[in-house]
């Protein structure tokens, strides 16, 4: 099997690593290496995690380079050595066989790049987590959404598909395909949180790779170990960034109306915030807007112009029901490229 790193960027949450990074370390793969990345956690962390898990190799950043800046270093630095990496939340709790359908199904499929497992939450095992879930897609205007997020899984998911997005708490990279085809470019360091791992399934997908969803593997997501929901931080960081997305991967009038369409749209999301959460988190959407305009014009972002563009309905993974009318699906094509084994384990489908 091929070798495998398994990273896990941390900005403090030391009762989530000592609760979790033991199951992590359990995984039944024969060649993986388990990275904890301290990204500038106060107090720190890498010296006790040094002590508790002597086995698992630690990098110490100063800075706090956030989610997307924290693994592009890494990336750059580390990950890039070995032919897959796997990203995982430090809130994230996996049984022991969640790699191996990820990575066979990886070797079945030459023209994946990123593969989610099936995403269920932690606290109430049976239901499937609102980020990532079975699978991301976006909406006509841009808005992500999630099949199967708040349901009970009752198997109706467990079709291997291509989906638009993998959902950054857990999924495994192809290496090869952000060095041939991204330069290196695993996310946008200015990014900082939030939407970084679909623009990067985006740009993927503009390279004319693929992105999957492999029901087979099961992990169990917190959920909010960085934000709470309700968080102005996260509320900027999702509007920003969102509009980042449509102006970095469309081109010509599509980009320009798909853009007007979503500021028109936010007018009464941030009326609804404002309502149901109070001034903080409408201010925060009115900022992430204002922050949009001064990127735009500062010209602040990254160009990847070996990239194609390709018009937004030729994408994988558009719904075509928005998310104010609770959005939807998107017909999906299954991955026929090859099929991983079975295990016998029932620890593959069960709860810890």
């Amino acid at each position: 099997m091929p070798p495998v790193y398994v990273a896990i960027l941390a900005h403090g949450g030391r009762e989530w690593l000592d609760r979790f990074l033991p199951t992590v370390l359990a995984t039944e793969y024969p060649n993986f290496t388990v990275w904890v990345i301290d990204n500038a956690s106060t107090p720190p962390l890498h010296r006790w995690i040094q002590n508790q898990f002597p086995s698992v190799r630690v990098l110490r950043y100063e800075q706090n380079e956030g989610y997307a800046g924290g693994y592009q270093r890494f990336f750059s630095e580390e990950g890039h050595k070995v032919p897959y990496v796997a990203l995982l939340n430090s809130d994230v709790e996996v049984p022991p066989t969640w790699l191996s359908p990820l990575i066979h199904r990886l070797e079945a499929c030459p023209r994946l790049a990123v593969l989610q497992p099936k995403i269920r939450s932690w606290s109430d095992r049976q239901l499937f987590e609102y980020a990532g879930a079975a699978g991301g897609f976006l909406d006509p205007w841009g808005y992500p959404t999630c099949r199967g997020r708040g349901e009970e899984d009752k198997s109706q998911y467990e079709l291997p598909s291509r989906i638009f997005w993998g959902g950054g708490a857990a999924f495994v990279v192809r290496t090869a395909a952000i060095q041939e085809s991204q330069r290196g470019l695993l996310f946008k360091p200015y990014y900082f949180m939030h939407m970084e791992e679909i623009d990067l399934c985006w740009r993927l997908q503009r390279a004319g790779w693929h992105i999957g969803y492999e029901p087979r593997s099961v992990v169990y997501h917190v959920g909010g170990g960085s934000l709470a929901k309700e968080s102005p931080r996260k509320v900027y960081y999702n509007f920003r960034n969102s509009l980042y997305l449509l102006w970095e991967n469309l081109t010509g009038p599509e980009k320009y109306l798909r853009i007007l369409w979503r500021l028109l749209l936010d007018a009464p999301a941030a009326c609804y915030l404002l309502l149901r959460a109070g001034p903080r988190q409408m201010a925060a959407l009115v900022k992430a807007h204002w922050d949009f305009f001064s990127y735009i014009v500062q010209q602040k972002g990254i160009r990847m112009e070996q990239l194609p563009f390709v018009p937004y309905g030729q994408l994988e993974g558009i719904t075509y029901r928005p998310m104010i009318l609770g959005g939807g699906t998107a017909p999906l094509l299954p991955l026929e490229c090859g099929e991983p084994p079975i295990s016998d384990s029932k620890e593959d489908s069960q709860p810890l």
